[in-house]
């Protein structure tokens, strides 16, 4: 071992580590198969060799399109062990978003499902220009190739060496801080960005995420939800650097769910209301009190009363406070309701790997009290976002990742967040983030929903001015509004007049469509827009 590598750690030693400490315990189930640690490795150690012999290396990007499955963990070892990254992208997009994700990752090998998605896919990859792209089928049935050139997945797999590319006479050894992972962001206006996230990212906030949830070897996971989400991965992955078993349902049916966490001894799951009620119709009891599965192994947080009776209620740290701040470009959270006791903050407290300030639009850190960006950096942080250089330079200016959202320190030092950034009002000297004041309109039982704007003021150039509209039968005067408003943030903040509008928001999809309020309204000349 060389001195470079000698106080290195990467996601490929987790999986290289694994077979040593765990020969016989199982790393993943699969409706196809399931493989002990050791058999896991040897296929990451023969899809890296194939992809080698294919010409993909260090930096190429590996895009997964389809539903859960093993071969997941597979594509993301085996980019872990090339110095690769490994891109799960949402399945569940249009052609279009697709043929998007194709175009902007320029991926060197594209692993894709027929079923439920086939006719998708192959809508977007004719609409996009992939040049030399590798094509496997994952779910294909034979060992061929079909029309298009794409390959069978498991022929491919079948072709390469079981060797460890570490062990190759030009050995490849990725750098912990090098990427891995690429998550694509929500697309709240215009068009997503990959995230790419290092080892260090993804192993840091696993073991973060293995204290809260008390994950450790015995663990068994069941990836019911959707893997291109951060939220769901984060257990993924914690299950996986704890050497816990992870299963994986390509959907989610009730019955499915029941049978699998009966036979398998889950004891995690992420599982939404509208499935866990499907469960409590499904697994109900009968008269003498016997449901068709026994649920209990399941460790889930508090519901139903129902519910309560059929899994073993989680008293872990994350499920008695759960959730922070968080975003896909810092691994998933930034700050954690269960970390450092109680506290006044909405968002809990910093993880104890990142630093996290809030600053004014000049890049100067604010008072406690006082609302400005939250801005983040350390390992957790992503490296940069894919084939965007500008918009990676411009989120992390100063040195700082910038979240684009709104945060306040409180005098205990725990984190409060406010709201998306968005455009900032300037008032005489002072900033005004719109975000903080529709908060505090929105706050009030008679308020349905509010956007705040600039418009032209002659002495403080400008002022703030609040669209609001009220729930149905409900009343409250201009002047009742602001006052409320004026209790609850710095006077100055205050909306210095109110329009009180009929019709729904204009909105941009799920945001608000400001700049259309703006020119019915006459808003305008923010700082920075030139």
């Amino acid at each position: 071992m060389n001195q470079e590598r000698l106080h290195s750690f990467t996601l490929a030693d987790t999986f290289r580590e694994h077979r040593r400490n765990y020969p016989d315990r199982l790393a993943t189930v699969d409706i196809e198969m399931s493989l002990t640690w050791p058999q896991l490795d040897d296929r990451i150690n023969q899809l890296s060799s194939a992809l080698t012999q294919a010409g993909v290396g260090q930096g190429d990007v590996i895009l997964w399109l389809g539903q859960n499955s093993f071969r997941i963990v597979e594509c993301l070892g085996a980019a872990a062990k090339l110095g690769a990254v490994c891109c799960i992208a949402n399945w569940r997009q249009s052609a279009d978003e697709t043929a998007f994700v194709l175009q902007d990752s320029q991926p060197s090998v594209v692993i894709w499902q027929e079923e439920e998605v086939g006719d998708t896919i192959r809508g977007a990859r004719d609409s996009a220009s992939l040049g030399s792209a590798i094509w496997l089928q994952h779910d294909a049935q034979d060992t061929g190739s079909d029309s298009s050139g794409s390959l069978s997945y498991e022929a491919f797999l079948a072709s390469g060496e079981l060797v460890d590319p570490q062990d190759r006479p030009i050995a490849v050894q990725a750098g912990a801080e090098d990427p891995v992972l690429m998550l694509y962001t929500a697309a709240f206006t215009g068009t997503p960005n990959g995230a790419l996230l290092s080892h260090n990212a993804l192993l840091i906030q696993s073991l973060m995420m293995a204290n809260l949830q008390r994950i450790d070897a015995s663990y068994r996971y069941l990836n019911s939800g959707p893997l291109f989400h951060v939220a769901t991965l984060m257990t993924t992955l914690a299950t996986l650097v704890m050497a816990g078993t992870n299963l994986f349902l390509p959907r989610v049916e009730a019955e499915s769910v029941c049978r699998l966490i009966q036979d398998q001894g889950c004891t995690g799951a992420f599982l939404m209301g509208p499935t866990i009620d499907q469960i409590l119709e499904f697994n109900a009891a009968d008269q003498n009190g016997d449901s068709p599965y026994d649920l209990s192994t399941l460790r889930s947080f508090r519901g139903k009363p129902e519910w309560n009776a059929m899994i073993t209620v989680d008293d872990s740290p994350w499920a008695v406070k759960p959730a922070g701040f968080g975003q896909t470009e810092v691994m998933g959270m930034l700050t954690f309701n269960a970390v450092g006791g109680d506290c006044v903050g909405s968002a809990g407290r910093a993880s104890p790997m990142v630093r996290v300030r809030i600053l004014d639009p000049d890049g100067q850190e604010v008072a406690s009290g006082e609302t400005g960006e939250i801005v983040a950096a350390g390992p957790q942080v992503m490296s940069a976002y894919c084939n965007h250089p500008e918009e990676t330079q411009r989120r992390q200016a100063g040195g700082w990742h910038h979240t684009n959202d709104l945060g306040r320190r409180e005098l205990d030092g725990s984190l409060s967040f406010v709201g998306p950034k968005g455009r900032l009002i300037k008032s005489a000297a002072e900033n005004i983030y719109p975000a903080e004041v529709e908060a505090a309109l929105n706050s009030q039982d008679a308020v349905r929903e509010s956007a705040v704007i600039g418009i032209a003021d002659p002495t403080w150039g400008q002022s703030v001015c609040a669209i609001v509209v009220l729930n149905d039968g409900a009343e409250i005067t201009e002047a009742e509004l602001i006052e409320s408003v004026k209790s609850r943030i710095a006077s100055y903040k205050k909306p210095k007049s109110i329009v009180f509008r009929t019709e729904p928001l204009p909105r941009l999809g799920w945001p608000i469509d400001y700049e259309t309020l703006d020119a019915e309204y006459g808003g305008g000349g923010y700082p920075g827009s030139g």
